[in-house]
């Protein structure tokens, strides 16, 4: 963290985290947009996208696990 307020500076700590942010963001929105593309495409051809529901909330269940082991190590 000393490295990075030598190089760049204190002032300029906010707007490189805000800039970041800000590219974090835009990346999650147009991954969503392709996701959605694709699943439009999928329906329009007919094709089953069930399963990826399924594949949702597995993955679902594994964050929560992380989440739990990670929140109590958090803690300690």
């Amino acid at each position: 963290m000393f490295i990075v307020v030598m190089v760049f500076g204190a002032d300029k700590i906010p707007d490189i985290a805000r800039g970041l942010g800000k590219g974090m963001r835009q990346l999650k929105d147009a991954t969503e947009d392709i996701k959605q593309e694709i699943q439009k495409s999928a329906e329009k051809q007919g094709i089953n996208t069930d399963f990826t529901k399924d594949i949702k909330q597995e993955i679902d269940k594994v964050k929560e696990n992380i989440n739990e082991v990670s929140g109590t190590i958090k803690r300690k």
